[in-house]
C-alpha cells in the first residue's frame, strides 16, 4: 500500500473546490426559490410548473442514488457527521430530500482533516467521498441545472429582449454546469498514477471546451423550444429513448442491484441528451465520434426548424431571415469549435499515463479484476459502497 498512498493525497485544489462547493450548493437552492417566486409574481404559471417539476425530479433522483449507495454499503459511515443519524432518521432525511446535505458535510469534514494534517490517507476516504459527491452533482446538474438554463434561454428568446444582466446570468449558469463537469473529471482521475500530471491549466482547457459544447447544445434546444414549446417535450422523450437504448446496449455495470442499474441507464440517457460521458470499458474514440455526430446532426435540425419558423410564422418582434440564418449558423459553428478544442485538449493537454504504468497500478490496486477504462461507470467503483482503495479500478477517459 505504501506505493499507492501517494496517489491518494487530497490536493489544495481539491480542498478549495470542496470548500466552495457547499456554499454554492446553498446559493443554488436560494436562486431556485427566487426564480420560482418570480414566476409566480409574473403569473407565468406554465414556467413555474416546469421549474417545480425539474426541481422535484432532480431532487428525487439525487436522493435515490444517495440512499441506494448507503444501503449498498450497509450503512457503514466513514465520517462522524454521516454517522450521527440512525438508519431510520437517515431514511427520513432522504424522504424529506435532506440526505444529500450529510454527504456535503461529510466530505467537508474529511477534506478539512486531510488538508490540515497534510498526511496521506491510507483509506482515501476524502477522495472516495468527494467522488461520490461529484457524481451526485453531475446527476443533479443534468437533471435540473441544464434543463433550467434551457427554460431561461427559451423565455429570453420568446420575449425578444436581451439585457446585460440576463446575459451574465446565462453565462454564469452555463459556466456552473461546465465547472461541475470539470470538478467531476478531476475527482475521477484522483486514483490515476499520473494524477500529478493533471495541472490546473489542463482543467482550464477542459472547462473551456465543455462550456462551448454545452452552451451550443442548450442554445439549440432553446431556439427550438421558443418556436415549438410543446414539441420540445416530444423531442426529449424520443431522444431519451434512443440514448437509453444505447446505454442499455453498452451493458453498464454501475449499481449493485438490477433496479438501480436500470435507474442508472435512464440517468445516462438524460445526461447524454446534453453532454457526453463514457459508460463502458474499452476505447471510446468511435463511440464519442458517433455521439457527437448524432448531437451535431440534431443541432442542425433544431436550428433549421427555428429558421423555418422565423420565416413562415415570425414572433411579435421582427427577425430578418438573414439574421436568423446567421444565428443558427453561429450555434452550429460554436459546437464545431468545441469539438476542435476537445480534440486539441486530448492531443496536447490530457494527462495520459503510459500503459505499463497504468497496468502496474491496476495490479497493485485490484488484483482480481481487469483495468477499467470508463469514466462515468468507473466512478461507481470508487464510490464508498464499493471495494476499498486497494481494490480500486484504474480510470481512464
Amino acid at each position: 500500500m505504501s506505493g499507492t498512498q501517494a496517489n491518494f493525497k487530497y490536493s489544495c485544489w481539491d480542498f478549495l473546490f470542496t470548500c466552495v462547493g457547499l456554499p454554492l450548493y446553498l446559493v443554488d437552492i436560494g436562486l431556485d426559490i427566487w426564480t420560482a417566486v418570480s414566476f409566480y409574481k409574473e403569473k407565468a404559471y406554465v414556467c413555474l410548473a416546469v421549474l417545480l417539476f425539474l426541481l422535484l425530479v432532480s431532487s428525487l433522483l439525487t436522493q435515490a442514488y444517495s440512499w441506494l449507495w448507503y444501503s449498498y454499503d450497509k450503512f457503514r459511515m466513514k465520517t462522524k457527521v454521516e454517522g450521527w443519524p440512525t438508519k431510520r432518521l437517515l431514511k427520513l432525511l432522504h424522504v424529506f430530500q435532506l440526505g444529500i446535505y450529510f454527504r456535503h458535510a461529510g466530505v467537508l469534514e474529511k477534506a478539512v482533516e486531510s488538508f490540515r494534517t497534510k498526511l496521506p490517507d491510507p483509506e482515501s476516504v476524502a477522495v472516495f467521498l468527494s467522488q461520490d459527491l461529484s457524481m451526485l452533482r453531475i446527476v443533479e446538474t443534468f437533471s435540473e441545472s441544464a434543463p433550467q438554463l434551457t427554460l431561461m434561454l427559451t423565455i429570453i428568446l420568446q420575449q425578444g429582449h436581451l439585457d446585460p444582466v440576463t446575459v451574465l446570468k446565462a453565462v454564469g449558469s452555463a459556466s456552473a454546469i461546465a465547472c461541475t463537469v470539470t470538478t467531476y473529471h478531476r475527482s475521477l482521475r484522483s486514483f490515476l498514477p499520473a494524477k500529478e500530471n493533471q495541472k490546473i491549466s489542463s482543467s482550464v482547457i477542459y472547462f473551456i471546451w465543455n462550456l462551448v459544447l454545452i452552451s451550443s447544445r442548450l442554445t439549440a434546444l432553446a431556439l427550438f423550444a421558443s418556436v415549438l414549446p410543446c414539441f420540445i417535450f416530444a423531442h426529449f422523450i424520443c431522444s431519451w429513448l434512443v440514448l437509453f437504448f444505447f446505454a442499455w446496449r453498452s451493458k453498464t455495470d454501475f449499481m449493485d442491484s438490477p433496479c438501480g442499474e436500470w435507474l442508472y441507464r435512464a440517468t445516462v440517457g438524460i445526461i447524454w441528451y446534453f453532454d457526453w460521458f463514457n459508460v463502458a470499458e474499452g476505447k471510446t474514440r468511435y463511440r464519442t465520434a458517433l455521439y457527437h455526430g448524432y448531437i451535431l446532426t440534431d443541432i442542425c435540425i433544431l436550428c433549421a426548424v427555428w429558421c423555418w419558423k422565423m420565416s413562415t410564422d415570425p414572433p411579435d418582434f421582427v427577425i430578418e431571415p438573414m439574421h436568423a440564418l446567421i444565428t443558427a449558423a453561429c450555434v452550429i459553428a460554436v459546437y464545431v469549435l468545441g469539438l476542435i478544442l476537445k480534440i486539441i485538449y486530448y492531443k496536447v493537454f490530457h494527462p495520459n499515463p503510459d500503459k505499463d504504468e497504468l497496468k502496474g497500478a491496476s495490479t497493485e490496486q485490484q488484483p482480481e479484476g481487469e483495468v477499467g477504462l470508463c469514466m462515468f461507470a468507473a466512478a461507481a467503483n470508487v464510490a464508498a459502497h464499493h471495494p476499498p482503495p486497494h481494490q480500486h479500478t484504474a480510470i481512464k477517459e
